[in-house]
């Protein structure tokens, strides 16, 4: 028995863990039969989709869904077998990009430099109103919304159908000490003797309130897993590597090194609130997380879902049906009264006495130059992201040689 299946306490959600790159002795062969083939290119998420569907983020997820998939999915946030699956995982095409296609036809798919990562079985061809996707995945159908705004300037018809990953990991380069892929991590987390593991998801930088609910939740469990999206997101939120640096200085100075771990998720952000809470328990549970936070308004935007929407969702679905235990916190602010972090149930004093900045703020204040105070966050962290942005805006400003 391997330590990872002797520690293993979570299963893959449906089973087992999608291994969809195509072995390495095969690889020229079909890149070289690929070049003949139709080619589409993939935009930044729809390449993040093709990276984690093949490595098993996705499980039990093989390819771009059909629409067998895609309407249940749509509709009840269930696959076509009845495993709870809340956001559609599709592939859009415009008339010309598909032009000569049939159903049965394999087809090649590159990255944004026309580079061919990969091959798909086209099983289905199928038109869909985006319309109802928007309103039943984002609860809006208003184009302000990023994610809705990204539905609809997809192409018109969606390509169903299983993927064959050619180039591995085509979005490790980013950030190679902190990629894993779910197995790998899985053995990681066995190697640490965790079998109890904590997931916490952010596409922001850690502040005090994150700090305090996820400490919290480390008081239960082995070890906790900080797992940032670092796939695209809205112009405005901090970048991926300006982030990374915060990560690694708060992890270091303030968290127990044994029982804590930086681990990148090249996902994209799609900005689904409630639904897209359930998403990344689902691919935290695929990456051995037996428990996973939800917080505060978690992946939202604006002003589109209520505080507590993206814990309330959970309601709807048994221990049975997640199979990952969601930890469910309050809004935590630092308490002048108190000297400490807490919470409305942890926290008698009134709000004048209660720091919290959104993380909207925050960005606002760091982009021109403002300090948060030091009960939002960590003096050493503040220093990180304001020296990231200052070097950032410098390289932007650059005049062009």
């Amino acid at each position: 028995m391997s330590a990872a299946t002797e520690f293993a306490t979570i299963a893959p959600h449906g089973g087992e863990l999608v291994n969809r790159l195509a072995p390495e002795s095969e690889r020229a062969e079909r890149l070289e039969k690929a070049k003949s083939l139709v080619k589409i290119e993939l935009g930044p998420r729809q390449l993040s989709d093709l990276e984690m569907i093949s490595t098993g983020v996705f499980s039990p997820i093989r390819g771009f869904m059909t629409s067998a998939d895609y309407s249940p999915v749509v509709e009840n946030m269930r696959l076509a077998n009845g495993l709870v699956w809340s956001l559609p995982i599709t592939l859009s095409a415009s008339d010309e990009e598909i032009s000569g296609v049939s159903e049965g036809d394999e087809i090649s798919l590159a990255d944004g430099d026309g580079r061919i990562v990969a091959t798909m079985l086209v099983e289905e061809l199928y038109s869909y109103d985006k319309r109802r996707e928007a309103r039943e995945v984002y609860r809006t159908e208003d184009e302000e919304h990023p994610g809705v705004a990204n539905l609809y300037a997809q192409g018109d018809t969606l390509i169903g159908g299983e993927v064959t990953l050619l180039e591995p990991e085509p979005n490790a380069r980013n950030f190679p000490k902190y990629y894993y892929e779910p197995a790998e991590l899985r053995q990681a987390f066995a190697d640490n003797g965790w079998k109890r593991v904590v997931g916490f998801q952010t596409r922001n930088p850690v502040h005090r309130a994150h700090e305090y609910i996820q400490k919290s939740a480390l008081e239960i469990v082995d070890g906790l897993l900080l797992n940032p999206l670092v796939g695209e997101t809205k112009s405005d939120d901090i970048s991926a590597p300006v982030r990374m640096r915060s990560y690694e200085t708060i992890l270091e100075k303030y968290y127990p090194q044994d029982r804590s771990m930086l681990a990148v998720f090249p996902a994209a952000m799609r900005y689904a609130g409630p639904r897209e809470a359930v998403f990344h328990a689902m691919c935290r549970k695929n990456y051995g997380c037996t428990h996973f936070i939800i917080g505060r308004d978690h992946a939202g935007v604006g002003s589109y879902y209520g505080t507590y929407d993206a814990q309330e969702i959970f309601k709807q679905f048994s221990e049975e049906d997640l199979g990952i235990t969601p930890l469910m916190y309050e809004h935590a602010f630092f308490c002048r009264a108190c000297g400490q972090m807490g919470t409305t149930k942890t926290c008698p004093h009134d709000a004048e006495e209660h720091v919290f900045l959104s993380g909207t703020k925050v960005r606002q204040m760091l982009a021109s130059g403002e300090y948060p105070p030091a009960e939002f966050s960590r003096p050493e962290v503040i220093e990180v992201l304001m020296e990231g942005i200052r070097d950032e805006e410098k390289t932007v400003k650059q005049p062009r040689t």
